[in-house]
């Protein structure tokens, strides 16, 4: 055991529901004392930041109903089941989403985005080459979609008018890639 690691004495599920699992474990500390850790557990998901030609983001317009408001965001989804290929669930759920399908892609990596108690990972691509058909929405998904340069959603960040953690780090990783001579293999 590293002078860092925490291992898992005992779990105790707390509730399983349709997409989280909560567990509360009890864990052995690095200092030999015990504590209680609350996990909730969900299947990882995909995310898209489709860049047309002009330069121009497909975003949503979704209302999130924890926050309490409509957010601005990028195109994400659950996967379908555990394993499932990432690649294939963003091309999914982008067409489902805003009706896009990209001809490109580039893995801009992992993102945890709540490390401390949620077990989620988002794979992010960058998606371009976009043409589009119809959309394909879930029955219980209300979402607008629009279409916002680059440029605007980078000030927006920085000026803390988007706070969707997913939606941020595609942006500016979007934007640092844009705005270099990099380039980065597509997917």
């Amino acid at each position: 055991m590293s002078n860092l690691e925490e291992k898992q004495l005992e779990r105790r599920e707390i509730y399983n529901g349709k997409i989280i699992r909560l567990v509360c474990d009890r864990v052995l500390l690095p200092n030999g004392e015990e504590a209680p850790r609350e996990v909730c557990m969900a299947i990882d998901a995909v995310a898209i930041i489709p860049i047309l030609d002009d330069g121009r983001v497909i975003m949503e317009r979704q209302y999130r109903y924890p926050q309490g408001r409509v957010m601005l965001e990028i195109p994400a989804g659950k996967l379908n089941y555990k394993g499932e290929d990432t690649l294939e669930a963003a091309k999914r759920e982008l067409r489902e989403e805003t009706g896009a399908i990209a001809e490109r892609y580039v893995c801009l990596g992992k993102t945890v985005p709540s490390a401390a108690m949620l077990t989620e990972k988002i794979t992010i691509y960058l998606a371009e080459g976009i043409t589009f058909t119809d959309r394909e929405l879930d029955d219980d998904e209300f979402l607008d979609v629009e279409f916002i340069p680059l440029d605007k959603l980078y000030e927006m960040v920085m000026a803390g008018e988007i706070c969707d953690s997913k939606t941020e780090i595609a942006v500016l990783k979007a934007y640092a890639i844009k705005n270099s001579e990099k380039t980065f293999p597509e997917t």
